[in-house]
């Protein structure tokens, strides 16, 4: 098959790399309708935090075609328990050949290198596959961007695996909060602040903050020309980043912001989040890289407040050999994203989630590598990059 690699510190496309032959239980082979790219594609060459020859991706749209062997998940025994309630209530999802699906991928992976999801035919973790709607087909050579909106084709689809996934497990297993659909009351008496709203994560993070009532406002730091989409998405207030009193804006008006994200993640976003929580109760900062306290500056650090990090690559629930490191098993993490995968996936059908701007290629796995080096150099914002298969 046809599939991105890295070679050599740069991605390459290659013709002669070998199909799965293996499907685990629980997993899928699915033929491939469109890819998404992601910042971690340029990240994981340049950081050099995998092997060469490593299959690229983390986001892919396609048809099952064939099923690894049959699996009832812990989840789904559970489910079965006619008295099972809330969260073990949740309905899990069933696949079969012929079904279209979306999914995050561990692509660019040390530990099984030979799967990701720029390639034309990619093993997909049911623990992170969403199952399409039956009503939504590729816009083919209709159209070449997607506004905000429902989601309602497999493009917009597979625009949301890595950003929604990795918002889910931020906030029903870090944070956590629970798996709620518009509840009457907030979750928590205090507000979200989220750093990088027009984000990918960010994006995701406002709108299931919203949908879940999680908390009593939601507040994003981003560029003004975005407010108009992030307040469609769930934000009630946008302060812009480019103000230089920004943080003392926030501080004056939510002294009290106990949980705060930084989807931007930099030492320069982290050092002004921390300044924005509150200055006496219990707080928790998330942040997505490997920042953490010793990048606050010695005068600032408080006791009352903790940095964390989330790697979504945990939810294979095996260990993550990345760079000079590897994470333990978090078996925890896996069966919480997995349910927030069942959980939302029916609402995303039913149009309560929506894409962020796509834009759409048509060149394929073929020009990966040069939307991979326009990531790279910051000349994609505010929107997703689709190429189609």
């Amino acid at each position: 098959m046809k599939a991105v690699v890295i070679h050599d510190d740069e991605a390459l496309v290659k013709n002669d790399v070998p199909v799965a032959t293996y499907i685990p239980e629980g997993h899928m082979l699915i033929k491939t309708v469109a890819v998404a790219m992601n910042t971690s594609e340029w990240k994981h060459i340049d950081l050099k935090l995998a092997k060469n020859g490593a299959i690229m991706g983390c986001d892919v749209v396609g048809q099952v075609i064939l099923m690894g062997s049959p699996t009832l998940s812990e989840f789904a025994r559970r489910k079965s328990d006619p008295n099972a309630t809330g969260e073990d209530a949740i309905e899990p999802q069933s696949f079969k050949v012929g079904d279209y699906v979306y999914a995050f991928v561990h692509g660019s992976s040390n530990k099984n290198p030979q799967n990701g999801a720029l390639a034309e035919y990619v093993v997909v973790d049911s623990a992170t596959t969403y199952l399409a709607s039956t009503k939504w087909t590729s816009v083919e050579n209709t159209i070449d961007t997607i506004p905000v909106g429902p989601v309602a084709s497999l493009e917009a689809a597979v625009s949301l695996p890595v950003s929604l996934t990795t918002a889910g497990g931020i906030l029903f297993h870090d944070f956590p909060n629970k798996l709620v659909w518009e509840p009457a009351q907030p979750q928590n008496d205090f507000p979200l602040l989220v750093w990088g709203g027009a984000t990918g994560v960010g994006l995701l993070l406002i709108q299931l903050a919203k949908r879940t009532h999680a908390y009593t406002k939601i507040i994003t730091v981003a560029s003004k020309q975005h407010e108009k989409m992030l307040k469609t998405f769930g934000a009630d207030e946008v302060f812009d980043y480019h103000d230089a009193d920004v943080v003392d804006q926030i501080r004056a008006k939510y002294p009290n912001i106990q949980h705060l994200i930084d989807a931007v993640s930099e030492q320069s976003t982290i050092r002004q989040v921390y300044k924005c929580a509150s200055e006496t109760l219990p707080v928790t900062i998330m942040q997505l890289v490997f920042l953490t306290i010793e990048d606050i500056e010695p005068q600032d650090r408080r006791d009352n407040v903790k940095i964390i990090s989330t790697l979504i690559y945990s939810v294979t629930g095996d260990e993550v050999p990345i760079g000079g490191f590897t994470f333990p098993p978090n078996p925890i993490y896996r069966r919480d994203v997995r349910r927030f995968v069942n959980f939302i996936a029916p609402h995303i059908q039913e149009g309560g989630i929506y894409n962020m701007p796509v834009k759409i290629t048509r060149q394929g796995l073929d020009n990966a590598p040069e939307l991979i080096d326009m990531l790279r150099k910051g000349q994609v914002r505010g929107e997703k990059l689709v190429s189609v298969l």
